[in-house]
C-alpha cells in the first residue's frame, strides 16, 4: 500500500537576522490530517519557522515542502490551499465583522459559506461590530474564521488563543477539533502546555531556535524518568515502611500524616492494593503525573513562563 505523502516537510531551516540565529537546523514533518504544534516560548523561533514555511519568509538555508509545492516558487498556487491566522493580524479598524468575512470570501474561488463560520465562531452577535471595537479574544475568533475562509488543505494558527478566557478557549479546542475532523491539517504554534497537550497529536518543543524533542505528547510525558507521584494522607502512628518494599517505588517521603511515593508504570495500582491490604483506606488517595512543563524544564533547564 503506497505511503502518503506528508503535508509538510521542512528540513534544515535556518534564519538569522544580522547576528542573531532565529532557527537553526529546525527538521519536522506533518502528516496529513493531523493536529501538529510548535510548541515553546515567546522567543524562541516557532513564528519564524512557520512563516519560512509559509512563504512568508526566506530561510537562509533549508527545504520546505508543503502539500508538494515549494513556498518560495509556487507561492500563487499555494495560497489557494492554505490559511492562516498569523500572531499579528490586523485589518483596518472600520471594517465590520461581517464585511471582512464577506471580502475575504469574495477573494477565493473555493471560499465556504462565510455565515456559517460566523455561526460556528459565535461571531453572530458582533456581525456589525467594526475590527477597532472588537475586543482580543473576538478578533482571534474573527481572524481564525478568515483563515478558514477559503476551505483550506492546511491551516497555520499562531498563538490562537491569546486573550481568550479558559471557558473560550476550550470551546475554540472543540472548534479545532472539527476542523480536523473535516481532513484540515492544522499547524499550532502555542507556548501553551495544556494547549499543546490537549489539541495536538504530535507536538515539536522548541527552545532557543532549534527543536530540543519531538512526538506525542503522552509519549514524551510516558518518556519523563520522573515518573509518577502517589500522595496520600495517615495517621502519624501508622508503619508504613511496607511502602518502599512495592515494585517500582523509587522514593517514600513523609511529613506528619502527609506522604508521597515515588514510582513508575502501575505503581498507583500498586501502592493503593497494599494500602487497602494492610487495612489503611486514605480518603485522599491522589497521583500526580509529568506534564509537558516538566518535559520542557528537563529539556532546556528552565520553565517556558521564565521566557
Amino acid at each position: 500500500m503506497p505511503q502518503t505523502q506528508p503535508a509538510i516537510q521542512a528540513a534544515g531551516l535556518r534564519k538569522t537576522y544580522g547576528q542573531v540565529v532565529a532557527v537553526e537546523d529546525v527538521s519536522f514533518e506533518v502528516a496529513e490530517g493531523e493536529i501538529f504544534g510548535l510548541l515553546g516560548p515567546n522567543g524562541a523561533g516557532k513564528t519564524t519557522a512557520v512563516e519560512c514555511v509559509q512563504g512568508l519568509r526566506s530561510p537562509d538555508a533549508g527545504h520546505v515542502r508543503v502539500l508538494g509545492l515549494d513556498p518560495e516558487t509556487q507561492a500563487t498556487a499555494l495560497r489557494r490551499l492554505i490559511g492562516s491566522q498569523l500572531q499579528q493580524s490586523a485589518l483596518p479598524d472600520r471594517l465590520r465583522v461581517w464585511e471582512a468575512l464577506d471580502l475575504f470570501a469574495a477573494f477565493s474561488p473555493s471560499a465556504v459559506d462565510w455565515r456559517g463560520l460566523m455561526t460556528a465562531w459565535g461571531l453572530e452577535p458582533i456581525s456589525g461590530r467594526a475590527f477597532g471595537k472588537l475586543s482580543g479574544g473576538q478578533r482571534q475568533r474573527l481572524l481564525i474564521a478568515l483563515a478558514l475562509i477559503n476551505d483550506p488543505r492546511v491551516v497555520f494558527l499562531d498563538e490562537m488563543t491569546t486573550g481568550l478566557d479558559p471557558a473560550a478557549r476550550r470551546a475554540t479546542w472543540d472548534l479545532i477539533r472539527e476542523v480536523r475532523n473535516h481532513g484540515c491539517t492544522i499547524v499550532l504554534v502555542t507556548h501553551l502546555m495544556e494547549e499543546a497537550e490537549k489539541l495536538c497529536d504530535r507536538v515539536a518543543i522548541v527552545d532557543a531556535g532549534r527543536i530540543v524533542a519531538a512526538g506525542t505528547p503522552q509519549g514524551l510525558i510516558a518518556a519523563e524518568p520522573a515518573g509518577v507521584r502517589v500522595m496520600f494522607s495517615a495517621p502519624a502512628t501508622a508503619d508504613l515502611d511496607f511502602l518502599s518494599a512495592i515494585p517500582n517505588v523509587t522514593a517514600v517521603r513523609r511529613d506528619g500524616a502527609a506522604v508521597e511515593v515515588d514510582g513508575g508504570g502501575p505503581v498507583l495500582a500498586l501502592v493503593a492494593a497494599k494500602l487497602v491490604e494492610c487495612g489503611i483506606v486514605p480518603p485522599d488517595l491522589r497521583v500526580e503525573r509529568p506534564t509537558l512543563e516538566d518535559v520542557f524544564l528537563r529539556l532546556t533547564g528552565h520553565s517556558i513562563r521564565d521566557q
